[in-house]
């Protein structure tokens, strides 16, 4: 199990106790990885880039942002309805967390621009957003190669 500092904590606390968050723990992202296990992973890296390499990005954002950047609560990959869920996830996403949470304009440009480049014309405009872009890129990449078998993040 990681061990994560009680800062990081307590910013993805509210989401880690919301029952439509939890949810994503139903919905597989990368291999055996859960959506809801990914979103902790990319918020805790971003969390950790934004620190070490002296980004300055607000964290309170940053943190939500990461987590809800795939807020999307359906299985992409037992719907023959979405085929280009690549494409679409990342605008469902911002919307279900500006429905659900109220979200910043900040944090939903963030979501809604995750997928960049694959979503060409979305292109990531702050510190916040350019951090979860790549920090995604970062642990979608390391959970295909590396953690296809059952692990736990939280």
């Amino acid at each position: 199990m990681r061990k994560y500092s009680e800062e990081f904590c307590s910013l993805i606390d509210v989401y880690s106790k919301n029952p439509e968050v939890k949810s994503m723990k139903n919905y597989i992202q990368h291999g055996k990885i859960s959506t809801y296990e990914h979103c902790v992973y990319v918020a805790w890296i971003s969390f950790q880039f934004n620190r070490k390499l002296k980004i300055k990005a607000n964290e309170k954002e940053l943190v939500e942002a990461a987590m809800l950047h795939d807020f999307y609560l359906y299985d992409w990959h037992n719907n023959p309805c979405i085929r280009l869920h690549g494409f679409s996830h990342a605008a469902c996403a911002a919307e279900n967390a500006k429905k659900k949470f109220n979200v910043s304009k900040n944090v939903y440009e963030a979501i809604d621009s995750h997928m960049w480049p694959l979503n060409i014309t979305r292109i990531p405009r702050s510190r916040i957003a350019w951090v979860i872009c790549l920090s995604d890129k970062y642990c979608a990449l390391k959970e295909t190669l590396f953690y296809r078998k059952e692990r736990k993040y939280d």
